[in-house]
């Protein structure tokens, strides 16, 4: 943990995933809006820590936790540990994710399960942690990752698609849920994004979808970060259920 201050004097946002890509950029938006943030991350110690630094840097306290979103008691530990050391949830971004992409036939089981449990399951686990202090409060903005695989689907990512639609669905269901406890849920759902998950496509392919796109270029996860801050604020303030496609015109 790092970062000056005292609980209770900034609000505090926690974000799955967010050591890197999208969760990092959201992570540094929102702490340049006078947030203090949770953080959670998989694997990558040293991105971790350069994402504490950087938020130190930029005046907010930072915690930074090892969690397993598939696992439900890993991510109430950690909602748990937030509240705790920083105070109440007041917002929540869900952006851990991960790709196992193959053609249906090829697809094992493993790839299946993986992606299903981590991008769908990571959700629900998330905000089903979150919700209930929330809805205590009557106040409080969730704001789900989702992407546009979501909505129109792709070949090659009949898991990754899937997953994403369900965050969709799940988003729009609980923004009915919750919306007169005075909570907001909002999805963004971003097209072909530079980061390390999407680094990893052919070059061709890349090149395809920026032809196939408005603007004609791929997008910046500070881009999308723009458009999680503005639903997590009082700007959005009658905006609930939405879902915000960041693709550049796909």
């Amino acid at each position: 943990m790092s970062g000056g201050g005292k609980a209770g004097d900034r609000p505090v946002v926690l974000v799955s995933g967010g050591s890197r890509g999208i969760g990092r950029a959201v992570a540094l938006r929102l702490a340049q809006d006078g947030y203090d943030v949770s953080f959670c991350f998989r694997g990558d110690e040293q991105a971790a820590a350069t994402l504490e630094k950087e938020l130190d840097g930029l005046g907010a306290r930072a915690l930074a936790r090892r969690v397993d979103v598939t696992d439900a008691q890993s991510v109430r530990d950690w909602v748990e540990a937030t509240e705790r050391d920083f105070g109440p949830v007041a917002v929540a971004v869900t952006s851990a994710g991960i790709t196992r992409d193959k053609p249906l036939l090829m697809m094992a089981d493993s790839d299946w399960h993986e992606v299903l449990d981590t991008n769908l399951d990571g959700v629900y686990h998330v905000c089903r942690a979150v919700v209930f202090p929330m809805m205590k409060r009557r106040a409080g903005s969730i704001v789900t990752v989702a992407s546009v695989s979501g909505l129109y689907g792709n070949a090659g990512q009949t898991n990754y698609a899937a997953s994403k639609a369900g965050i969709i669905a799940f988003s729009r269901s609980l923004a009915k849920e919750v919306g007169r406890r005075g909570i907001r849920v909002n999805a963004v759902a971003p097209g072909l994004i530079d980061t390390d998950m999407s680094a990893v496509l052919d070059e061709q392919v890349r090149t395809q979808v920026a032809e196939r796109t408005a603007l004609g270029r791929t997008g910046l996860p500070a881009e999308v970060a723009e458009v999680a801050a503005f639903l997590a604020s009082d700007r959005a303030s009658y905006v609930t259920g939405a879902v915000l496609p960041v693709d550049g015109g796909l």
